[in-house]
């Protein structure tokens, strides 16, 4: 590191878990990110101003005035933007450090096999069953970490699989693809704007403990928030010995 990113991760280093050796990892590292709104916003804002060193960035929606309410990558002067592109700028106004590749496409399964090889950790801030478990399916066969987060209404979740450990379930396991899954959007149902922050936030903090390999993953547990409670709950997950995506990984 220079001078001025001495400085500028100056708060990190002197935590003892993270130091200059963390701080380096972090600058040496790559986070894909899938969806650029309300959760994908905070995540990307995070871990460009903490220092990871190259972002990919996966959303093929624009900017629209409804998204401002929550969405706090974007501004009003990028309605009409590429979401990625938009976050591309917002976090280079923070950190010239981090390099942002903003792809505009659909997230499908051609893609994220092409893309999550290439990554240390992958982010799920996707909005619909059908990105989710392909992102999923892509993580369990390439052996990358997934911290998967989600909000609707005033109900929020995140957690952690990590193909990389045997006793760890994958998403296909606690929400098995044949479901019947009635798919909850904004547009419909609303959303309580902060709780896609703290959703997001979280995400990010569990992604660069990952990153930086310190503390406690979410790994075996799934955080429930009730945002007009601010009840929080902890299911345990456990890896389905016939699950369709995992089970063919060592026990």
């Amino acid at each position: 590191m220079n001078d001025t990113q001495l400085l500028r991760y100056s708060r990190h280093i002197l935590l003892d878990e993270i130091g200059v050796e963390g701080q380096d990892q972090l600058l040496a590292s790559h986070a894909l990110v899938i969806g650029a709104g309300g959760l994908g916003s905070p995540v990307a804002l995070y871990l460009g101003s903490a220092g990871v060193g190259h972002i990919t960035m996966v959303d093929d929606d624009r900017v629209d005035a409804t998204n401002l309410q929550r969405q706090v990558a974007h501004t009003l002067a990028r309605v009409g933007e590429f979401k990625a592109h938009s976050v591309q700028q917002a976090v280079a106004a923070i950190n010239p450090d981090a390099q942002v590749s903003p792809i505009t496409q659909r997230a499908d399964a051609t893609l994220l096999d092409h893309l999550v090889p290439q990554v240390d950790v992958v982010l799920d801030c996707s909005d619909n069953f059908a990105t989710r478990q392909a992102i999923n399916s892509a993580c369990v066969k390439h052996g990358k970490p997934l911290v998967s987060g989600a909000a609707i209404r005033f109900d929020g979740q995140i957690t952690v699989y990590d193909p990389r450990q045997a006793a760890s379930a994958c998403y296909a396991c606690v929400f098995p693809p044949s479901d019947t899954v009635e798919e909850a959007n904004c547009a419909t149902m609303g959303v309580f704007a902060p709780l896609v922050g703290i959703v997001g936030t979280l995400q990010a903090a569990e992604a660069l403990k990952l990153l930086c390999r310190i503390g406690q993953p979410l790994t075996g547990r799934l955080l429930m928030l009730d945002g007009l409670s601010m009840d929080w709950q902890e299911v345990r997950t456990v890896r389905d010995p016939a699950c369709p995506v995992c089970s063919q990984r060592p026990q």
